[in-house]
């Protein structure tokens, strides 16, 4: 496994976990990777400092002081719990949207510009659009939002 330092188009920092490097590329190049702050997917990799460790060093490794191991070890659970919650109120809206919604699949930005321009009744619908394609409709005036998407839905 293999953890990257990522950072989008829009400066938002973050990091995740591949199987190898060929992974992350893989994935970078089908528009698998995204920012989970703004949906971007165009990401790339931030600059990381190499963690290296010698057999002979691994049980003497720098430590980090006792003051930031209690700070981060009081504060991880409340990240944990927040970070539950916001995952459980994202899939909560995700549902939503699939229940309530027709899913329209590839016609999504055909869809939406007949409902704009009124040669469709509105209706609420959700499908696929490329970064392209909905920037494009944003341009035009028509209002879309990308779905969120969690860790887990990629699985």
């Amino acid at each position: 496994m293999i953890r990257y330092n990522l950072r989008c188009e829009k400066g938002h920092a973050f990091e995740s976990w591949f199987q190898s490097s060929a992974a992350y590329e893989s994935q970078e190049k089908r528009k698998l990777v995204s920012c989970p702050s703004c949906g971007s997917a165009k990401v790339d990799r931030a600059i990381m400092a190499p963690r290296i460790v010698s057999k002979k060093g691994r049980d003497t490794a720098p430590q980090a002081p006792a003051a930031e191991v209690a700070a981060s070890s009081e504060s991880t659970p409340l990240l944990m719990a927040q970070e539950r919650e916001l995952r459980a109120k994202i899939k909560e809206l995700r549902d939503h949207i699939v229940k309530n919604a027709d899913n329209v699949g590839e016609r999504f930005p055909n869809e939406a510009r007949k409902m704009h321009y009124g040669d469709i009744e509105h209706r609420p619908i959700y499908g696929e659009a490329s970064p392209d394609e909905a920037r494009a409709l944003i341009d035009e005036g028509v209002e879309v939002s990308p779905l969120p998407v969690l860790p887990d839905d990629r699985n």
